[in-house]
C-alpha cells in the first residue's frame, strides 16, 4: 500500500520496497546474492502492488534458501560454474562430476559462456553445436602446441600447420548437450529461469565412427601375442567377459571365487582430481556376478600364482591393494600405462589399434556372431536395457541376420539355371 502524501512503502533494511511507477506498473527494489559471490540490487515488476510484492516474495524465498538470484547480467558462464561448485558436485559421483566440469569449461563455456543467462536462446545453443560438429578439438584447445617440443608435434604446432580434423564425435556432443539441458533445469527448477531452452534443441548428429572390435581371428591373434606377458589374465579377462577399463583394473580378489567360477563387478579403478581412486561401478545396474568362462579359470589361477611369487620377492615393500591386476610390487595400475601396454600388444600381434574399450565391443561381436541372443549380451555387458544393446551392435546383429538368412540358399541348391526337368 502507498504510504500518505504518495510516498513509496518502505520495508526492513533488506527486504526491498515497492513504488508505482510513472508508467503505472509497480516495482519492487532488494538486495540480492548472485551466484558470482556478489551483492546486487535488482528490480521485480507487477501489474499491481500485490503482483510485485508476490515478485519480491519470490526473490526472498530464494535468499531464505541460499539460492542465488539471476540478475540480468549473469552470464551463462557464470552461472554453470555456480552449477559445478553447489549443484554438481555434491550430487553426483566423482567421476561423473568430472566429465561435467570437462564438457563445461572445455566446450560450455567457450562456446556460449559470454552470453547472458536470462537470453539465452535455442538458437544460439543450435548454432554452436552444429560448429562443434566441425571443430578441431585440437586447434580449439591448443593441445598440439601444448606438447612441449616441435617435434611431438603431429597437426597444428606444425610449420606449415596440418589441422588433424580432431572434431567431437556424435556421442560427445550429445553428452554436451545433456550436462547442459540439466545444468538449465536446475536453474528452472529453483526460479532462476522461466523455462529450459535447451530442451527445445533436437539434436540431429549421426557418427561415422562405428564399434570397432577384433574379429575372432585377431583376438585370437592378440590373446596369443599377450600370452607371454605379465598381464596375459588382464587382457583375458577384458576380452572374454566384456569388463570396461576401469571394472578389470578395478577388480579385487575377494570378489573372485574360482572355485565357484564367478566374479562378482562392484568396483572400478579410474583416476579423478589426480589421484586413483576405486569407487563403486557406474550404475546400480553395472553390479552383477558373471559366471567365469571355463578357460579361464586357469588363467586366473597362475596369474594368483605369478602374483605371490612377486609378493614375495617385493617383501616388505609390496603394497597390500587386494587388486587382482596390479604392478609388479602390487600397486594399482595406472590406467593411461594400460593404454600404452594395450597399443603395444596392438602392434606386436599386428592387429587393428583399438582402444581397451574396444576389447569390451569385441566381447559382445563374437558373442553375436557365436549366435547368443541379444538378452544374453545385455546381461554379460550389464547395459541399462536391450534397446542400448541392440542400438549399439545393431550392424553386428543386421550382419548376423543376413548370414542365417543367405544360408537358406542351400534350399535352392538343386534349382540351378543348368538344370532341366523335362
Amino acid at each position: 500500500m502507498m504510504a500518505a502524501g504518495g510516498k513509496a512503502r518502505r520495508n526492513a533494511n533488506g527486504q526491498g520496497g515497492v513504488y508505482r511507477r510513472g508508467d503505472g506498473r509497480w516495482e519492487a527494489k532488494v538486495f540480492v546474492d548472485t551466484p558470482d559471490g556478489r551483492r546486487k540490487r535488482i528490480s521485480v515488476y507487477g501489474d499491481s502492488e500485490r503482483a510485485a510484492l508476490d515478485e519480491l516474495g519470490k526473490v526472498l524465498d530464494q535468499q531464505r534458501r541460499g539460492i542465488p538470484t539471476a540478475t540480468t547480467t549473469l552470464t551463462v558462464a557464470e552461472y554453470m560454474t555456480y552449477w559445478l561448485e553447489h549443484i554438481a558436485e555434491p550430487s553426483v559421483r566423482r567421476t561423473t562430476y568430472a566429465t561435467y566440469e570437462g564438457d563445461v569449461r572445455l566446450h560450455i563455456i567457450p562456446g556460449i559462456g559470454n552470453r547472458k543467462l536470462k537470453s539465452l536462446q535455442a538458437s544460439h545453443i543450435r548454432a554452436w553445436l552444429t560448429g562443434l560438429q566441425t571443430r578441431c578439438q585440437c586447434c580449439a584447445q591448443g593441445k598440439d602446441a601444448a606438447r612441449g617440443r616441435k617435434s611431438q608435434a603431429r597437426c597444428c604446432a606444425l610449420v606449415p600447420a596440418k589441422c588433424c580434423n580432431d572434431a567431437l564425435s556424435a556421442s560427445s556432443i550429445r553428452h554436451i548437450l545433456r550436462v547442459l539441458r540439466a545444468a538449465l533445469q536446475d536453474a528452472v527448477d529453483e526460479e532462476m529461469l522461466s523455462r529450459n531452452v535447451a530442451r527445445l534443441v533436437q539434436l540431429r548428429v549421426t557418427d561415422d565412427r562405428k564399434v570397432r572390435s577384433f574379429t575372432r581371428a585377431e583376438a585370437m591373434r592378440f590373446l596369443k601375442t599377450a600370452e607371454t606377458t605379465r598381464l596375459y589374465a588382464l587382457w583375458a579377462v577384458a576380452l572374454s567377459m566384456g569388463l570396461r577399463r576401469g571394472e578389470a583394473l578395478g577388480l579385487q580378489w575377494s570378489d573372485v571365487d574360482l572355485d565357484a567360477e564367478r566374479i562378482t563387478i562392484r568396483r572400478a579403478l579410474h583416476r579423478v582430481d589426480g589421484q586413483l581412486k576405486l569407487e563403486n561401478v557406474k550404475t546400480e545396474g553395472s553390479v552383477a556376478v558373471l559366471p567365469v568362462p571355463r578357460t579361464l579359470v586357469p588363467i586366473l589361477t597362475n596369474h594368483r600364482r605369478r602374483q605371490l611369487e612377486e609378493r614375495l620377492a617385493a617383501g616388505s615393500t609390496w603394497r597390500d591393494t587386494g587388486l587382482v591386476f596390479t604392478t609388479p610390487k602390487g600397486g594399482a595400475l595406472e590406467p593411461r600405462n594400460v593404454n600404452r601396454m594395450f597399443h603395444s600388444l596392438c602392434a606386436k600381434a599386428e592387429v587393428p589399434q583399438l582402444r581397451v574399450h574396444d576389447l569390451r565391443h569385441s566381447c559382445a561381436t563374437l558373442l553375436f556372431t557365436m549366435g547368443v541372443q541379444p538378452a544374453t549380451v545385455q546381461k554379460i555387458l550389464r547395459h541399462s536395457s536391450i534397446t542400448v544393446t541392440t542400438g549399439t551392435y545393431v550392424e553386428v546383429i543386421e550382419a548376423v541376420q543376413r548370414d542365417a538368412l543367405d544360408s537358406m540358399g542351400s534350399l535352392f541348391a538343386s534349382n540351378s539355371l543348368g538344370d532341366e526337368t523335362g
